[in-house]
């Protein structure tokens, strides 16, 4: 038999980066608890919450186990009201439930975008690291975007404007990728920016996907916008359960459709719906209305954990900024920041290091032992060197039990919190500064 043939965008794939790096991490500590071992890695590139799911929704999962039925493709109705309450209450979003599809997560809801939106993807860099594989996968035209540390990795309205002015000549439908707060710097737009970017899309006839999928965690709850509530008839918001609720394994996530899609268009996510996985599994469905309805414990679950959220990322991200050479921002949302590596190019290359690439694997390797995310996985230019970090690697239950019994009052206790939870982190810039120190 000759070799069976695939898809030639297959090839142009490769593991995300993240989930390569986390398990090469998790595959050795799975070892040192068993056999021992001389080292372990300091965890900044997987980007998975630390906390446990809130009981409620557990409870409901249990309880719904028995529900072994097909069920509507765009997901069950008394979810999608659920979804449509809890944008209301959270994000002063008016959503009739008919404008809500539910997904197997955020993810594949956004895959089933690209697929079926013609035209051509415009993802802003530094970027979350899915977004320009499935346009690979697909063979999509994109487009990327780079934003400027002398931004702080803001979309600019007037750069905007000129960037797709340039691309006018293609007569194509445009959609524009926004991650807010965003993966990888943690950066929040105030409703003035998301404004000012909606009008510029609003000119050029550029569609918007706003993926809000940390939305509530969002240090400061209340500078939050949507951008479904700034710019309804342009974007599509995607949502989910794996950041806020810690619930990634659920794979549920839910997209609001623009107002002016038609009912062909909800028709249409429906069929592509039915058609690849038939549903979204019905017990986690059934077991998702808990999450999006009315609930005391949850919402004290979102403040906890936004608070701990909050008091890592500044921890860490001044510890990194600390260090000779490196510039970080710091997040106002999500448990990510980046990190700016590039005053230290020259002896980066001195030492044989000539792409953002080669920083990531230089860290990951010996002595140092650092897991990060570089390079092509958040699409820099490869003489970017740049990081993605991850500041999530502590037990997030232990934490959130010790702030719910005796929550920090004072900065000096926040610090006393973030160094007797934190430890592998700060042991983590520790080990960085000393690279630094070997370049």
């Amino acid at each position: 038999m000759k070799s069976i043939q695939a898809n030639p965008h297959v090839d142009d794939i490769v593991m995300p980066e993240n989930l390569r790096v986390g398990l090469i991490v998790a595959e050795q500590r799975k070892k040192c608890k068993t056999v021992g071992c001389a080292f372990d890695y300091y965890s900044f590139a997987f980007g998975q919450s630390p906390f446990h799911v809130p009981p409620p929704l557990v409870k409901a999962l249990a309880a719904n186990a028995h529900q072994g039925h097909y069920s509507a493709a765009e997901g069950i109705v008394e979810l999608r009201t659920a979804i449509a309450g809890f944008n209301k209450r959270h994000f002063a979003l008016d959503v009739d439930p008919a404008r809500i599809v539910v997904g197997s997560g955020t993810k594949d809801l956004i895959f089933t975008i690209f697929t079926m939106i013609t035209g051509h993807v415009i993802i802003p860099s530094p970027s979350w690291i899915g977004y320009y594989p499935q346009c690979k996968l697909l063979g999509k035209d994109f487009h990327t975007f780079y934003l400027r540390p002398e931004d702080n990795y803001r979309i600019q309205p007037d750069r905007l404007d000129h960037y797709l002015m340039g691309l006018a000549a293609e007569k194509s439908q445009h959609l524009l990728v926004l991650n807010n707060p965003h993966n990888p710097t943690g950066v929040v737009y105030s409703k003035d920016e998301l404004s000012a970017i909606a009008e510029v899309c609003r000119r050029h006839e550029v569609l918007i996907l706003a993926d809000e999928i940390y939305a509530l965690s969002t240090y400061n709850i209340d500078e939050f916008t949507s951008m479904g509530s700034i710019y309804p008839e342009g974007t599509y918001v995607t949502n989910g359960l794996s950041k806020d609720r810690s619930a990634g394994g659920y794979r549920l996530g839910s997209c609001i459709l623009p107002e002016t899609s038609s009912d062909k268009l909800a028709k249409d996510f429906a069929k592509v719906a039915a058609t690849v996985y038939t549903n979204v599994s019905t017990p986690t469905q059934y077991a998702a209305i808990t999450a999006y309805e009315p609930n005391q414990e949850i919402e004290e679950y979102f403040f906890i954990t936004r608070a701990i959220h909050r008091m890592m990322g500044h921890y860490m991200s001044d510890g990194f900024n600390q260090i000779a050479g490196i510039r970080a921002t710091r997040p106002q949302g999500a448990f990510y920041f980046y990190a700016d590596f590039n005053e230290l190019a020259e002896k980066l290359k001195n030492n044989g290091i000539k792409t953002s690439n080669e920083l990531g694997a230089s860290l990951l390797g010996h002595p140092q032992h650092i897991a990060t995310v570089t390079g092509d996985a958040v699409m820099l230019k490869p003489d970017n060197f740049g990081a993605r970090i991850a500041f999530v690697d502590y037990d997030g239950r232990a934490a959130f039990e010790d702030f719910r019994d005796n929550p920090p009052q004072t900065q000096p206790d926040e610090i006393k919190f973030v160094e007797k939870h934190g430890v592998k982190m700060i042991q983590g810039i520790k080990a960085l500064q000393e690279y630094v120190g070997k370049l």
